[in-house]
């Protein structure tokens, strides 16, 4: 199984691509700007999409994809998301004003998107032999983070969060975790910008981390734009002693 990093920015600018991250082709998770790099024929792939939350940094490419593949696939995407970041998704985003609801087009029986409710705990259809579980993190919005288990390694992503009591059991419960993809978005001495946003920093992070009885490799993602050398400067100090890599778009992740 491949996971190919298609965007990892907490922001956008030359070479930055926010939250994509593409599974041996067919599965995206999350769906920002880094959608926008695939051709029409990979984005034809693509079965199937699960969000982590309704934030427009990791939504926006979805609506630019379905837009693309119209009258080119003959069955349905499928969407899983929390039931809330679904209801985001139909209010504010396929709503007709803001862009066509694809729910219903071509037609409310064979539409390009179909969207379906998962919640903390779930089990999902994912690609055999690939496992797919998500649960609960904590954000500004209600979302997930996914767990993917893999012929050879377990991967989890956090999607966007902060200090979250319910993460850390969900991922000590996990037979193992080999690697975590965690959003690290502002460094230290934003550290109260980054509680208000429930994004973690270093320090925080760290703190965390002491909860985890797994020893997996870290993925750090998510950071701020301009933020980035200070953010590898405190990383370093904070995470000291973990093995860690700061995700780069092109990252390619073999589980």
């Amino acid at each position: 199984m491949r996971i190919e990093v298609l965007g990892c920015s907490g922001g956008v600018g030359p070479g930055l691509r926010t939250t994509t991250l593409l599974v041996d082709g067919t599965l995206l998770i999350d769906a920002g700007t880094g959608v926008g790099d695939l051709s029409a024929e990979a984005m034809r792939r693509i079965r199937r999409v699960v969000l982590t939350h309704a934030h427009l940094d990791h939504v926006c490419g979805l609506a630019f994809m379905v837009d693309n593949l119209f009258g080119l696939i003959d069955a349905p995407i499928e969407v899983l998301a929390r039931a809330e970041t679904l209801d985001a998704l139909r209010q504010h985003l396929f709503n007709w004003a803001l862009w066509p609801d694809f729910t219903q087009i071509p037609s409310a029986e064979q539409p390009m998107l179909r969207m379906t409710a998962c919640q903390p705990g779930q089990r999902l259809p994912g690609l055999a032999p690939l496992g797919l579980s998500c649960f609960e993190v904590c954000h500004t919005v209600p979302a997930l983070g996914y767990a993917l288990t893999g012929p050879k390694l377990t991967f989890a992503f956090t999607g966007d969060t902060g200090s979250c009591p319910q993460l850390w059991p969900a991922l000590n419960a996990l037979p193992r975790l080999d690697i975590l993809m965690v959003d690290v978005a502002f460094p230290d001495a934003d550290a109260e910008l980054g509680a208000l946003a429930r994004h973690y920093t270093p320090q925080s992070l760290s703190r965390d981390l002491s909860m985890l009885r797994h020893r997996p490799q870290l993925l750090l993602t998510h950071h701020k734009p301009g933020c980035e050398p200070q953010l590898l400067r405190d990383c370093a100090t904070a995470l000291e002693g973990w093995q860690l890599r700061h995700v780069q778009r092109g990252d390619v992740i073999d589980i």
